[in-house]
């Protein structure tokens, strides 16, 4: 891939980059055998950068870094990570969660340095925790190389927190759906305006844009270039802004991250034809129609402290009207019983919350969950839900296996 060039710093980096969000898990837990494949395969095709958090997997997307990074990987690859803004009580958590993230990557050195989840409030929250004393004295220790923030708030405070200190870089979540809902492009012309690298998160929507589209959608995009798939639609859309450093994207399968080094090389900024443009702005408007709640499945509100899995119950119930499923046993309310009802695995449904809020200030879409998680509950679960499930769990399989 043809690196792309942060003016301020003139550090080249890869137009992809590999998001360690979403690793592949098994048994519930991170598979390290298989997410070190990943990683080196990345690496070993042009991708110079991966990026993970404090909060990931609790902290094991950074083991899992530091382990796969050993011996000459480690000298091929910039490591960026984020400081949980979110966990900061004092100014001493900041140094302590430091030095713990740098024993986890195995590194004396982090090369791009993130607030994470930072608005207006939150950032006035770290300055009383005196979080630029903070960051000057880690860059003068050798313990990070630049800094900057992942943005989590509205379009008009963005221009105060670029402005409010000398930042390197800035990492915001756009896409052609999500393209004026945190930063629009104002903001992208504004951090560019600075020479500051913009690295780009949730790309694909939480896989939204990369996956099944909906009929209309699915329809406009084979019509207007029946070779592309629908990731190369979102992914190169972003890559044509020519101020957008890298897209941070969670792949965890061999076939996505080729599919995206592809991309990666093939397109150029500015490149998109207005017709293509074009294509994908009617297919925006169709998804925007069908789209229920606005989730990217980044998991960020769990754990859940009644077991919700709250990801999963939204992304049912937003497919439910994405696919137009209709009838009685349609596949989204199949998909609802025997994934979150406790008949296969252990309940997380939605009608296990009770409003606690723990999740609201965790969410940087800033999503109302309990709300939507009621309706989630109201479309699913109805009346004698309990019921329901002890007759499916009980007979209802043992009847189904029989019959079919």
């Amino acid at each position: 891939m043809k690196n792309r060039i942060i003016k301020k710093t003139q550090e080249k980096i890869s137009p992809i980059g590999f998001g360690a969000m979403r690793l592949p898990s098994k048994n519930g837990k991170i598979n390290y055998l298989e997410a070190e494949k990943l990683i080196h395969h990345a690496i070993d095709n042009g991708i110079n950068i991966i990026d993970t958090a404090a909060i990931y997997n609790n902290g094991e997307s950074e083991k899992v870094i530091g382990k796969a990074l050993k011996g000459n990987y480690k000298n091929k690859v910039k490591i960026s990570t984020k400081l949980p803004a979110m966990n900061i009580k004092k100014y001493e958590d900041m140094e302590k969660i430091l030095n713990k993230q740098l024993e986890r990557l195995q590194i004396d050195c982090i090369d791009y340095y993130f607030l994470h989840n930072i608005d207006l409030k939150g950032m006035n929250r770290l300055l009383k925790k005196d979080v630029f004393k903070f960051i000057s004295k880690a860059k003068k220790e050798g313990k990070i190389k630049y800094i900057g923030f992942s943005y989590h708030g509205p379009t008009e405070e963005f221009p105060l927190l670029i402005d409010a200190y000398d930042w390197d870089m800035v990492m915001i979540q756009y896409n052609y759906f999500d393209n004026h809902v945190q930063a629009d492009i104002e903001c992208i012309h504004h951090a560019a305006s600075k020479g500051m690298g913009i690295f780009v998160m949730e790309p694909l929507k939480g896989g939204i844009l990369a996956g099944k589209m909906p009929e209309e959608v699915e329809n406009m995009f084979k019509k207007a270039n029946p070779n592309k798939t629908n990731a190369e639609w979102s992914l190169s859309w972003i890559l044509n802004h020519p101020e957008i450093t890298c897209v941070l994207s969670g792949m965890n399968t061999i076939p996505q991250i080729d599919e995206n080094i592809k991309i990666g090389n093939n397109l150029k900024p500015n490149s998109m034809t207005l017709e293509e443009l074009e294509t994908i702005n009617y297919a925006k408007r169709a998804l925007k129609e069908l789209l229920k709640i606005n989730c990217t499945s980044c998991g960020y509100c769990l754990p859940c402290p009644k077991g919700v899995n709250i990801p999963e119950c939204i992304k049912i119930y937003n497919e439910k009207y994405l696919f137009n499923q209709k009838g009685i046993l349609n596949q989204s309310l199949i998909d609802y019983y025997m994934t979150v009802s406790g008949i296969m695995i252990n309940k997380s449904n939605a009608g296990l919350c009770n409003s606690c809020g723990k999740c609201l200030r965790k969410c940087p879409q800033h999503l109302d969950i309990p709300k939507e998680l009621d309706k989630v509950k109201k479309e699913f679960e109805g009346h004698f839900f309990k019921l329901k499930v002890l007759f499916i769990k009980n007979i209802g399989i043992k009847l189904y296996q029989k019959f079919f």
